[in-house]
């Protein structure tokens, strides 16, 4: 049985949802989510105090990936909230609920927000997203009427989910992909990804990745690059919101022992942290054949060791001096 985290721990990574430093935040975010249901009643009291926006957007990043209907309250009422970040952060954490048993509730707010000309267009293209996410025949009424509306973004948004245009729509095509399964199109799917991945639901693009390795192993070795170019592209998505939920992915791909695409190294230099550094190193000792591959390796383990600041005495490069001296000696 694993023990419950103690209540210190949590509370240090609640506080760290409002470091200024990017990095520290989506740590944070990623250990809480881990965390789970544990660290619910925490996140849900920074989502309500009057802590930074940057902090309550990190909190409602981690009750979106969590799921638990205890944090519904909380984020449909951030959705009222005076920083539009916030609030499209809300937005993207309710639209998780409106299939489940508490849809009712997350649509009436979303719905409230997609037809208040008082809010900023973004907050309402984002509602507007959300909700096209339902059957068609529950939301045609209200797309119908957002058909004329006077923002051209809430126009835009309200057209992509009316009849075939809404599958042109990326963000719908990742939603489709995540709970439907992926079509036998990875270059549409990469182009989804590049096009929606700023505004889909994390558990969407996480689910993503898992879909598209499946999908590698079970395809011809011809057909892999596409897919894998694929799951490059979701891997960019995440990295670029700062999200490491998906950074197991990354590191298991280091360890195929294949050169991969450019967006897994682009990912991997902006999230990865200490525990990707014996992996790349690993890598880097069985890449002798291919200096780009090696190079571009040494390069990434440099970034990731400098900005974590991990030092030549610490236990990890002394663990990994004594098994691939030659990487720590290329720093």
């Amino acid at each position: 049985m694993i023990p419950p985290t103690p209540t210190r721990p949590i509370a240090r990574l609640v506080a760290d949802l409002g470091s200024e430093n990017a990095v520290d935040r989506e740590a944070a975010v990623a250990r809480l989510t881990v965390i789970g249901s544990r660290a619910v009643e925490r996140l849900v009291r920074v989502v309500e105090s009057d802590a930074l926006p940057i902090a309550r957007v990190a909190a409602l990043g981690a009750l979106e990936a969590i799921g638990d209907a205890r944090s519904l309250d909380a984020i449909v009422h951030a959705i009222d909230d005076r920083d539009a970040g916030v609030t499209v952060a809300a937005v993207v954490a309710a639209r998780g609920f409106l299939r489940g048993a508490h849809g009712a509730a997350a649509l009436d707010r979303l719905t409230a927000a997609a037809l208040d000309r008082e809010r900023p267009e973004t907050v309402r293209a984002a509602a507007v997203r959300a909700i096209g996410e339902l059957d068609r025949a529950t939301v045609k009424p209200l797309l119908a009427k957002l058909a004329d509306d006077p923002s051209e973004a809430v126009r835009a948004a309200a057209a992509l989910r009316i009849g075939r245009k809404r599958a042109l729509d990326p963000t719908a095509i990742l939603a489709d992909a995540a709970e439907n399964g992926l079509s036998d199109d990875p270059a549409a799917l990469r182009n989804a990804l590049v096009d929606g991945g700023a505004t889909a639901a994390l558990p969407h693009l996480v689910r993503i990745v898992d879909r598209i390795r499946e999908r590698e192993q079970a395809v011809p070795t011809v057909q892999r690059p596409e897919w894998m170019n694929a799951r490059a592209a979701a891997h960019g998505a995440l990295a670029n919101r700062d999200s490491r939920i998906a950074l197991y992915d990354l590191k298991e791909s280091l360890e195929t022992g294949t050169p991969l695409p450019v967006e897994f190294l682009a990912a991997l230099s902006r999230i990865g942290d200490t525990s990707c550094l014996e992996p790349i190193a690993a890598a880097y000792a069985r890449a002798n054949g291919d200096p780009w591959w090696r190079q571009h390796l040494a390069d990434l383990f440099q970034a990731i060791a400098k900005r974590e600041r991990v030092t030549v005495r610490s236990a990890v490069m002394k663990r990994i001096a004594k098994r691939w001296p030659e990487i720590v000696a290329s720093r």
